[in-house]
């Protein structure tokens, strides 16, 4: 964590507005982009990113400076997923065409197939290692942080990261999305 965080965290916790507009600022895109992802679906994006900063502010005295922030704030955003994913099981989604597809060049519809393959494999796997997984590979976390934050092991996590990486070639490979080799993973 950089050195300017604490400065800007001791003014939001007296309750400083324009501290805490500088840290949503800050820190948006990287929550919106989490929701996004573990959501699949913007508008639930959009309202679990705001209930994460809703439970940051409230939650933000419990926080110990001696730990880097990004990770409890990453933790938060992906209890706050976790728990719309678990609501929005209970009930049906209807399903939506998004019309931009129809406008997209050939690549852009062979990489949206993709992320759309690889976010659908995901549903079906363990949540800690979905977890670790994006940590990993969407945020750059090394396993050594990803491992403090989820408080297991790091062999755990290179094994969950190592599996969810397995499962999903598998999966692409057989819906004939993917036709490259498991080499290397």
């Amino acid at each position: 964590m950089t050195d300017d965080i604490r400065p800007l965290i001791a003014k939001c916790r007296c309750g400083d507005q324009s501290a805490m507009r500088l840290l949503i600022d800050r820190y948006s895109s990287m929550i919106f982009g989490l929701c996004c992802r573990m959501l699949g679906h913007r508008q639930d994006a959009e309202d679990a990113a705001q209930e994460t900063f809703v439970r940051v502010f409230r939650s933000l005295h419990k926080w110990d400076d001696q730990r880097a922030f990004e990770p409890w704030l990453l933790a938060i955003a992906g209890n706050r997923c976790r728990t719309r994913l678990a609501q929005n099981a209970k009930r049906p989604r209807s399903q939506q065409l998004d019309d931009e597809n129809s406008c997209l060049s050939y690549f852009e519809s062979e990489l949206t197939l993709i992320r759309e393959e690889i976010s659908r494999a995901l549903t079906d796997l363990p949540s800690a290692q979905c977890e670790a997984f994006r940590y990993f590979h969407d945020h750059g976390m090394a396993y050594h942080q990803i491992a403090e934050l989820m408080e297991v092991p790091i062999g755990t996590v290179k094994t969950w990261v190592r599996r969810v990486r397995l499962t999903l070639v598998q999966r692409l490979q057989s819906r004939g999305v993917f036709e490259g080799s498991l080499n290397g993973l």
